[in-house]
């Protein structure tokens, strides 16, 4: 039986988060213990990034934390897309694919 990694409050999980917690069942079964709203802000703030190689390392980073029981990013201000008063920043604010 394969165990499905559950989306975020507002951010569906995107294919490469996916992908990288599926390599390890025990980080699937622990991301799943998470609040909507916790993975909600690891799924932004790796996809809020402009770079491939800074996601990249989001998602690496997003991986050794959740082994070590870490259970959102740190020093992250938020999912900006939580914010109503945030919209002002981005392209199309009702989308909730990331990317400024």
């Amino acid at each position: 039986m394969t165990i499905k990694p559950l989306d975020g409050i507002l951010h569906q999980i995107p294919d490469d988060i996916q992908a990288a917690l599926g390599l390890d069942a025990d980080i699937i079964t622990r991301w799943n213990k998470l609040t909507s709203i916790q993975r909600n802000e690891w799924i932004c703030w790796v996809t809020i990034v402009k770079k491939a190689e800074t996601r990249t390392e989001h998602i690496d980073r997003m991986i050794a934390e959740l082994k070590q029981g870490i259970r959102q990013p740190c020093c992250w201000p938020g999912c900006p897309h939580r914010r109503p008063k945030a919209e002002k920043w981005f392209k199309n604010p009702k989308n909730t694919d990331c990317a400024i």
